[in-house]
């Protein structure tokens, strides 16, 4: 769409809000935080806003458990954050579900997004609607931006099941580390020991 189109659509349709219509080379990361009324946890992917559907009961316990046992674990120089958005790039800003960070990062109460250097980890929790975007390029986007270890956390049929990857320095690409049903036991990015059971208590 061009300039001057979308300025007729607005023009045609003064109640839609502006950024329904993208401008022509599309939205850049520093735009998500100065455009109006937008909903809670858009996502900027390739320069197009992303938009997420309310979460149901089984993301929202699997994000609670994993929250909580990396909380527990996470030694003192690292912090976890939820739902919070990185700039990978000019016109990159996806938010993963859990991410965690460097400690010198967590600078203020006002802070709205983290930059890809300090974010050591990140943990999506697949959706129907996010299946696409979970399975193939936010995990593209993390990796070129060398965050260091990606989960992917699916439904299978009714339990979580987790994919785990560390970068490939060499390729910047990620390689599965392992498949986890009912226990997760790591040691990078430290240890961890999760029964992923646990979400039939939540």
């Amino acid at each position: 769409m061009t300039a001057e189109a979308m300025i007729q659509e607005v023009t045609m349709h003064p109640s839609l809000p502006n950024w329904v219509f993208p401008p022509p080379r599309g939205f850049t990361a520093e735009d998500l935080d100065h455009i109006p009324d937008l909903p809670a946890h858009t996502q900027l992917i390739d320069g197009s806003l992303v938009f997420v559907r309310p979460q149901g009961s089984f993301h929202m316990r699997v994000v609670s458990l994993l929250e909580n046992e990396l909380r527990r674990a996470a030694p003192q120089d690292l912090r976890v954050r939820r739902e919070m958005t990185i700039i990978l790039g000019p016109r990159q800003r996806p938010e993963p579900d859990l991410i965690v960070i460097k400690a010198g990062a967590a600078h203020d109460d006002d802070e709205t997004f983290y930059e890809a250097q300090d974010v050591v980890f990140a943990i999506d929790v697949t959706t129907p609607a996010s299946e696409v975007r979970d399975r193939h390029r936010k995990p593209q986007l993390y990796a070129e931006a060398a965050i260091q270890y990606f989960w992917r956390v699916e439904k299978n049929p009714d339990k979580p099941v987790v994919y785990a990857y560390e970068l490939d320095p060499a390729t910047r690409s990620y390689v599965t580390t392992g498949i986890h049903r009912e226990c997760v036991k790591v040691t990078v990015p430290f240890d961890l020991a999760i029964d992923l059971t646990e979400i039939d208590r939540l």
